[in-house]
């Protein structure tokens, strides 16, 4: 009796061992390696992997885009997408693919998955070579254009929100930084980080270009005023926008300046020599535009209003 006994409690501590082991968490995952993301496409009934079919168009796959930059080599814009708020989901950046007519190429190209990626609150973007440069916070990520895989992150000591990003051929970073202290600032080659440009005229600086001479154009949100500084850091030309506010810059090869208005929603053009004329109006929340070389269109992110707007310029 006692032999049936102790085999029944046997029996019962291994069940309930069983059950205990059935019903706790899996132990969390290792690292995994970085990854981005594919272009959209599904798993058809037969297990094949279907790319999206040419006639199907597919808009959106934004949240909070704040400014674009266009990849030539691909044909698409990377726009750059802040996600959540940081008091709600820190490390929640990502950047998206957009076709050159809107639609969708990737939807999180980087930051499909958050292994081996930080990207918080992504502001101003630029291209340069094979380099995708990003502010982020306090902040210069990099990532590599063609695999998406993060590069170099560079903190800017004493930086409170950078924001537009230009780089160069040689890897120059110019980056400002609109809150106090208004500043740009410059990252060489080799991570050195120094002043470029500090106080006024700059006035809530926000959007930062290369024109064609290797000087670096600024354009603020608290004046009109559209800087163009030697790469010496002087200022050698002033121009004005038709409206303040600015957030967005980008220069022509012509030397033709192209300027969005994140406050007042207008797109300024200054060719050079003239003064300033609006070619677009009514655009919500304005963003740090970019130029799409090969359709000859500028493309501004809008913000809270999670799109993209597109501007043809028209014959060249």
């Amino acid at each position: 009796m006692r032999t049936k006994t102790l085999i029944a409690s046997c029996i019962a501590t291994l069940l309930t061992t069983a059950s205990a082991l059935a019903q706790a968490p899996a132990a969390p995952a290792g690292p995994q390696p970085f990854r981005v993301g594919t272009p959209l496409g599904s798993t058809n009934e037969a297990g094949q992997a279907m790319t999206m079919s040419s006639n199907v168009k597919v808009y959106g796959s934004f949240h909070f885009a704040e400014s674009c930059t266009y990849d030539p080599t691909r044909n698409v814009i990377v726009a750059m997408n802040a996600g959540n708020a940081q008091t709600l989901a820190q490390n929640d950046g990502f950047a998206s693919l957009i076709n050159p007519d809107g639609s969708v190429h990737t939807s999180k190209w980087i930051g499909v998955t958050r292994d081996g990626l930080t990207l918080n609150h992504p502001l101003g973007s630029a291209i340069a070579g094979n380099t995708l440069y990003v502010a982020d916070i306090n902040t210069i990520r990099s990532f590599d254009l063609a695999t998406g895989a993060p590069g170099r992150a560079v903190e800017i000591p004493g930086a409170t929100i950078l924001n537009g990003v230009a780089a160069t051929a040689d890897g120059t970073v110019y980056v400002s930084n609109t809150r106090e202290p208004e500043r740009i600032y410059k990252i060489a080659p080799n991570g050195t980080v120094s002043t470029f440009a500090d106080g006024a005229p700059l006035a809530l600086p926000n959007g930062v270009a290369i024109d064609p001479a290797g000087n670096v154009v600024v354009v603020n949100i608290g004046t009109k005023d559209v800087l163009t500084y030697s790469p010496a850091g002087q200022v050698v030309k002033t121009e004005q926008a038709a409206e303040a506010g600015n957030d967005g810059v980008v220069v022509l090869p012509d030397g033709t300046k192209y300027t969005s208005s994140v406050r007042f929603g207008s797109v300024s053009r200054i060719r050079p020599g003239q003064p300033a004329e609006v070619i677009a109006t009514g655009i919500p929340s304005a963003a740090s535009m970019c130029y799409d070389s090969k359709q000859n269109q500028l493309v501004i992110p809008l913000n809270p209003n999670n799109a993209l707007a597109f501007i043809p310029l028209g014959r060249r």
